[in-house]
């Protein structure tokens, strides 16, 4: 199961931004649209336009996920111009699926009146949607889009500052529309989203780095490439107590290996002295690569 979510395919990332879509979906339709709660974003701008034709276009509004679609198209267009078929077909999954979730989803609120529950409950949700996208290295246009396409015209300002200034825009928007007692809970489900979406981004990548002190060090690295299959590096050191030369083994190793590892040196040396530590981001090979 690991390997399936950490090793890139074309199903994998279909099925991650089809799971990350429907949650983001669910939080805009369960949550931020009938609480009022504008986060940002094309959908943000989606729910103010909502209110604002209410009782003109239909009953309830123009629907949240009509803006959301109609908004997209231009930009489409015009990213499909400048940037190419190539750079459209990365996000259209994204943006499509989501759209057609929203369609699909009803719209009624899952904590009635609760605004801090649902900001929290918001903020996961759409954080864990976004994570599993981007994962897949997808997105779901919107604001991304059109602060991407400023970027072209302006490059000396720089993509996150953009969508900084443009969702800033929207929430304060809201704020104006809603009230800033409204706005202060979606400025809480922003922080949650920001906190949950970087750790699936994070977490996914952490590895454990051991480092192995034992005088059977060549039998224990030749277990290590054998079973492992992961690198190991020998690094010259020294005894401060006995002042004799040792040699310490460093090697980075996925979580679920680590066990392996530990009841691989203790089996050839039950003396060895270890360490583990956490490795936030690995790069090289048999981890993600550096792409050029």
């Amino acid at each position: 199961m690991l390997s399936f979510i950490t090793k890139k395919s074309p199903v994998r990332n279909i099925i991650f931004i089809l799971m990350g879509t429907f949650l983001m979906s669910m939080a805009v339709n369960m949550i931020y649209d009938p609480m009022h709660m504008v986060t940002g974003g094309v959908a943000g701008l989606a729910i103010m336009v909502k209110y604002l034709t209410a009782d003109i276009v239909f009953t309830d509004g123009i629907p949240v996920w009509l803006t959301t679609l109609a908004l997209n198209i231009p930009l489409y267009l015009i990213s499909w111009k400048v940037f190419g078929t190539r750079y459209i077909l990365k996000s259209v999954i994204g943006t499509a699926s989501y759209t057609f979730f929203m369609y699909l989803l009803p719209v009624g609120p899952i904590f009635e009146a609760d605004y801090l529950l649902s900001a929290i409950f918001g903020g996961v949700l759409t954080g864990l949607g976004l994570g599993l996208v981007f994962l897949a290295q997808g997105t779901t246009g919107g604001t991304d889009m059109l602060g991407i396409l400023i970027h072209h015209k302006k490059p000396y300002i720089s993509v996150p500052r953009l969508l900084l200034i443009i969702d800033g825009v929207i929430v304060i928007s809201g704020a104006g529309l809603f009230g800033v007692n409204i706005a202060l809970y979606a400025v809480i489900a922003v922080y949650v989203v920001t906190k949950v979406s970087d750790g699936i981004l994070e977490g996914l990548k952490f590895a454990k780095c051991a480092f192995i002190v034992s005088d059977k060090y060549q039998e224990i690295s030749d277990k290590i490439l054998e079973q492992l299959d992961r690198g190991v590096t020998g690094l010259e050191g020294e005894g401060m107590y006995s002042h004799n030369d040792k040699k310490m083994l460093f090697c980075v190793v996925s979580r679920k290996e680590i066990v392996t590892l530990i009841d691989l040196v203790y089996a050839i040396d039950p003396k060895a002295f270890v360490t583990i530590n956490d490795a936030r981001e690995v790069w090289g090979e048999g981890y993600t690569q550096f792409a050029k």
